[in-house]
């Protein structure tokens, strides 16, 4: 019974216990990052305003001395991806229109797979689990904006400018300023995660499903 008890709370609880076991990886990566940024090659250790978390993933550091802490960041993005996969699953289970169901919970596998793929030598094809990730938290604000759950249509909203403004500053080539809007987003994006894995439920988007037949 007790080993049951155990099993039900890790299954409810598995999201955020994923996330909080990724981001202590990948500070302990951080902690062994020998040093090295784009923007000064002779800096030493991990700056969070001056390196970017793909940094992490790489065999050497910029300063180009052997990186101990690769090990530690890539099983960190592991857990990050099962967290996240588990995330739009769950939430496909929420939402009772079929085809966004069916979309979040493809995004959910897919994702699996593809942030994995960002600390390994495919990282150019694991990007995609961004543009996954970006399309998957659209879906969910535009069905959020229908519901009445306010406070979180502000948490979507917002996470959504984060992102939005990263890429705008990476494309133009501000580095310094994208290097900490990747630390802003991706704390948005775990915070509303965790949000909507724990405030939302079947019954928060029955009345969308009703609203759009009767349309």
């Amino acid at each position: 019974m007790e080993s049951l008890a155990i099993k039900q709370i890790v299954q409810k609880h598995s999201v955020l216990i994923c996330l909080v076991i990724s981001m202590i990886l990948i500070v302990i990566a951080t902690l062994l990052y020998p040093g090295g940024s784009l923007l000064d090659k002779n800096s030493i250790g991990f700056g969070w305003s001056k390196n970017f978390i793909s940094n992490l993933f790489a065999a050497k550091a910029i300063n180009g001395a052997e990186n101990p802490g690769r090990i530690w960041a890539i099983i960190g993005m592991a857990f990050q991806s099962v967290g996240y996969g588990v995330f739009f699953i769950h939430m496909s289970k929420k939402i009772a229109l079929r085809q966004w169901s069916k979309i979040l919970k493809f995004i959910g596998v897919a994702n699996i797979l593809f942030i994995f793929l960002i600390a390994t030598p495919l990282h150019d094809l694991g990007t995609i689990s961004i543009v996954l990730t970006l399309i998957g938290l659209f879906i969910i604000t535009v069905l959020i904006l229908k519901s009445k759950l306010h406070l979180l249509k502000f948490c979507c909203i917002i996470c959504l400018l984060t992102f939005y403004c990263f890429f705008f500053l990476f494309g133009f080539g501000y580095l310094s300023s994208a290097i900490i809007m990747q630390k802003v987003y991706n704390a948005s994006s775990i915070l509303l995660v965790l949000g909507l894995e724990y405030f939302t439920q079947y019954d928060d988007f029955i009345a969308i499903k009703s609203g759009e037949q009767k349309v």
